[in-house]
Formats: structure tokens, sequence, C-alpha cells
């Protein structure tokens, strides 16, 4: 099968590099006009490069001697072999062209890599059986994912394919998470251990408190993330949803009951997933949606769920991983925003469900990933909109009488696959920060306070919440007590008791604020 191969200047609204011409998705999907967005694009030279291959402005820029050809079963062998895997691109090809096409792919070389990986991938992602006779059984079989470039599940042999099906998940929903440098190396530092270790060295009481205080401060961090400052039952709500997260299963039917807790008031809200669409965005001056963002069809919510949580089975079985495990989740979860509120919100409780249900967290702790995430908020947004953002162009909306939105085609498999290697990325840098610093800080500064406290007692003898004031304020105010809090609260202390506390205070607290 020829397809159209002339140079063109711009696709998908991103330059070409000049006398390029493009190569592997990017050629299958401009000539076949497949609606995916193409996010790591490769074009060839028509000059020699140096090493073979180059990054230029977004592009994998590849040596002339790369190129293929106009050839479909070329470009599919080209992308096949020198780029990252794209289901929903690979779907969407195969749905383009005629099933004899992907036949004689195959059938061309039925016992080449390429050939026999997508062979496996056709019949997985489309449901439709190729007319091709089992290989010899004296084959040796190849793995669908390579384990040296992809995190993989367990492996399922197929005898007809002679190939190892390794992906995370499962054809009704699947992420691909690349080994980049930086994951490999996040994972080898086995940071939940770690945690453990440091939650191991100290007392029951401290760590108590230190998760408590970390809970609180995971709440109102999960809340000011989308610019509110909720009343203490809305973050009493959040604690409690939090905290029973990674209790039992992840289901369909425990999100919708997590989502419960997290949205008491059901007078505006639906239980359950939502019967309409949602967007999330702004309005024009007539009030109608200018949508950054759309969720996944209300007829598709159902499966689309189904597979998240089917993934997440296939992840935990398969030893995946907990970090890596609770991005694919939590993240596939805020992209299909199932609910028609507490979306984001319970994608953030998601993160904890997954990280405790596989006992990454040290028991009755609660990593604080809002708080490390509102820290970090633009990365945060950063990464999110990137995976979403490029989607909006392949989405037929129209605005409806409701002001609300009304999505035309089918988009359920841009839900359905996606790559999840930046998410990730940044979902354990947030670990390692709590890890790393955060739990660590809030250990130390109890350990400090108890000191203090200890020692304070020794000078004045004074109700424990009067002397911990006393703290405070002495520590907010760079190591002195305040002239007005002097002067009134601690009136009646002496000029050599406040010398003395302060000087505690001082003591104890050397060089925290440098930790």
């Amino acid at each position: 099968m020829i397809i159209d191969s002339e140079p063109v200047h711009v696709f998908q609204e991103t330059t070409v590099p000049v006398g390029a011409r493009l190569a592997g998705w990017a050629a299958l999907v401009r000539a076949l006009n497949v609606q995916a967005p193409v996010r790591h694009p490769s074009a060839v030279s028509a000059q020699h490069i140096r090493g073979s291959r180059k990054e230029e402005a977004g592009w994998a820029l590849f040596d002339k001697r790369y190129w293929p050809g106009e050839d479909f079963a070329a470009h599919l062998s080209f992308a096949l072999r020198h780029e990252t895997i794209d289901l929903l691109i690979l779907k969407r090809v195969f749905e383009a062209v005629p099933a004899n096409v992907v036949q004689d792919f195959v059938r061309d070389t039925p016992t080449g890599i390429p050939s026999r990986r997508a062979w496996m991938l056709y019949e997985l992602l489309t449901g439709r059986t190729l007319d091709i006779a089992e290989l010899s059984a004296t084959l040796t079989s190849i793995d669908l994912l390579d384990p040296e470039v992809y995190f993989t599940g367990t492996s399922k042999s197929s005898r007809r394919h002679k190939v190892r099906e390794n992906l995370l998940g499962t054809p009704r929903f699947s992420p691909v998470i690349r080994r980049t440098d930086r994951l490999n190396a996040f994972v080898e530092r086995q940071l939940g251990e770690k945690a453990k270790e440091i939650v191991g060295r100290t007392g029951a009481n401290v760590v108590a408190r230190a998760a408590s205080f970390l809970l609180l401060a995971d709440s109102r961090a999960s809340f000011a993330l989308e610019g509110e400052r909720p009343p203490r039952g809305r973050l009493e709500r959040w604690a409690r949803a939090v905290m029973q997260a990674g209790r039992v299963p992840l289901t369909l039917d425990e999100i919708i009951r997590l989502h419960g807790v997290l949205i008491e008031d059901k007078r505006f809200v639906q239980p359950g997933l939502r019967p309409d669409a949602v967007f999330l965005g702004q309005r024009d001056d007539q009030g109608d949606p200018l949508p950054e963002f759309i969720g996944a069809r209300a007829r598709d919510l159902n499966n689309l769920m189904t597979g998240i949580i089917e993934a997440n089975d296939r992840m935990r079985d398969s030893g995946i991983d907990p970090v890596l495990k609770a991005a694919a989740t939590a993240f596939a979860f805020v992209y299909v925003h199932p609910f028609q509120d507490g979306n984001i919100r319970l994608h953030r409780c998601l993160i904890n469900h997954v990280l405790m249900e596989s006992k990454f967290t040290p028991p009755g702790m609660v990593f604080p990933v809002s708080s490390v995430m509102l820290s970090r908020i633009e990365q945060y947004r950063d990464t999110l909109q990137a995976h979403s953002s490029p989607l909006m162009n392949f989405i037929d909306w129209r605005p409806t009488p409701e002001r609300n939105v009304e999505v035309a085609n089918d988009t359920a498999d841009l839900y359905r696959y996606f790559d999840c290697t930046d998410n990730a990325e940044f979902l354990y840098g947030c670990v390692e920060q709590t890890v790393d610093h955060d739990l660590p800080k809030e250990i130390d500064y109890l350990r400090r306070h108890d000191e203090a406290m200890r020692r304070i007692m020794e000078y004045v003898d004074m109700p424990d919440r009067i002397a911990e004031d006393l703290v405070l304020f002495i520590r907010k105010n760079d190591g002195k007590l305040g002239k007005k809090r002097r002067e009134n609260e601690f009136a009646k202390l002496t000029d050599d008791e406040v010398a003395a506390v302060e000087t505690v205070v001082q003591e104890e607290f050397e060089g925290f604020e440098n930790n």
C-alpha cells in the first residue's frame, strides 16, 4: 500500500525541520488522516546526521539513510523499530486500513519482530482476527514491549503469535511508561523502604503526631490547589477519605464511595458516574463554554473506569513499582473525569489509595502529595495539560442550550491509551521530596519541640497549651518574644523566665529552618 509522503512544512501545528520528510507515526497519521496527536514526531533529513539521529525543536530527526520510502509497511516498521509505542495511533491506523494490508505486512516477514508485534497488537486493539496461520512451535517467543525500554506487566504467552503480551493494562485501558533514566533512578532508590526506616527509628508518639500534621497539611493543600479555603467540615471529609483509602481493593464501587465521602451535599452533584458531559475552562460573555479540557463522554465512562481498575489490578499483580502504578491509575482517572464534581481532588486521593494499598506508605502515614504539588503548582498544571491539551484538537464538540458541551465524535480511545511517563516522573519527584525532606523535617520539628517543652517546664510550670503558644510566638519572631505578647498573654512571666525560655527555643531550633 502506497501512502502520500510528499514533503510538508507544517504537521499538527508544528513546523517540520527544513528539508525533512515525515516518517513513522507522523507519516501514517497524515497519509491516513488519523485523528490522534503525534506527541514525539519523527522526520528523515535530506542530509547526513552525525550519530544518525538528533533532536530538533521537538522532532526526532533521522539521517537520510533511514528514509523508509512511500510504502505503508515500511513506515509502520520504522515506527515500531525507532519510535515510542503509541497504542492510540496504532489502533486508529489499523482501523483506517483494510485488514489485508496488515496481513500482507505480517506475511511478508512472519517471524520478524515488528511483524509479530504488529500482528498481536492488531488483534488486541481491534478485536479482529487476521487470517494468518499460527507460527512454528519451535520459534522463540519475543516480548510485545521491550522490558529494557518500558515498564511492563506480567507476561502472557501467545502460541499463535509467539509473543509474550506484557502490557501494563488491557485493551480496555492500557497506559505506557517508558524507562527513562530518571524513573529508573527513582525506582532504584526504594523510597518506600527509606520512609519505613525513618518511621522505624522514631517513637510511636512522634510518628502519630507527624502523621496527623502531614494529613492536615495535605488536606489544606488539596483545597488550596483549587483556590479554595474550605470550612473545617470539608477539610475533615477530605482527611476521612484519604485515611480510608487503601483499606480495600480499588473497585468502581469503592471509588464512588470515596467520592461520596468527599461530596457530602448531594443536592447539586449527582452521586455516581455523571450522566452528562463535563469540561474545564472559561465561559464567554454569553455564558457559553470555552473549554480547555473535556472529559470522556458519559456513555463511555463505565467501560473506561472498568478498564482503569483492570489495569490497576494487573499492575498490582505484576509487582509494578507502586508510584508508577499510582501515577497511571490516578492520572488516567482525572483525564476521564467520571464525576460531575470533585474529580481532581479524588484523583489525589487515589494516589494515596494506591500507595497505601501497595504498602509503599508507612502504616498510619499519609504522604502529603497535595502539599508538594502545591509547592510545584505550575509544574503540576503543565503535567496535566501536556497530555490533555493536544486531545482537544480531536474532540468535536458544540455548546448545548444548558451551556454545557456535547461531544459528537467517538473519543473513548483518546482516554483509553496514554503515555504516562511524564506524569510518573512528576509524581515520583513529589514522593521523593516527601521522603527526603517533608517527613524527616516534620519528625525533626516534633523532636525539637518536645525537648523545648521539656526544658521550658524546668523554668516555668504552665499548661502545655500556653507553653506551645509561647514556643510558636518566639519561633515566629526570630527567637524573641514580641513586645505585645510579652505585655499581654505572658505578662505574668518574669524577665529572667522570658530570657530563659527564649534561650531554650533558640538552642533547640538552631539550624532548623535550613533543613
